[in-house]
């Protein structure tokens, strides 16, 4: 149960940092708690940064070293990220980056069952 609830929060968080990235207000998800102290590029930086390690197909992420390169140099080129890993809203994906040509793409739910042994 504890591990179904953490899923579902941590979707709602992925959720609703993509729809702040994509309507352009993605610094709404810094906690009013920091107040002014931070970087607004830098935080802007490491959003971007999370969403494209999300990235729905596993070879639009980028891999760890390019990770560290982003997060380390301020001025590495960064593509803009894609449609995320989940179900909410998608839309059709390219399949191809020099056409425009899309493909139907059909949902599906992974699952994960976690068996935990506990000694008597």
């Amino acid at each position: 149960m504890c591990n179904s609830v953490f899923i579902s929060v941590s979707l709602w968080e992925l959720v609703q940092a993509w729809n702040l990235w994509k309507e352009g207000k993605a610094l709404e998800l810094v906690d009013s708690s920091v107040g002014d102290s931070y970087s607004a590029s830098e935080v802007m930086r490491c959003i971007q940064v999370g969403l494209l390690c999300v990235q729905e197909r596993a070879e639009d992420r980028p891999t760890m070293s390019t990770v560290v390169l982003m997060l380390s140099s301020e001025t590495a080129t960064m593509p803009q990220p894609k449609n995320p890993g989940f179900c909410l809203d998608r839309s059709p994906i390219e399949t191809d980056s020099s056409t425009s040509k899309q493909e139907d793409q059909s949902c599906t739910v992974n699952r994960l069952t976690v068996t935990v042994l506990d000694g008597r």
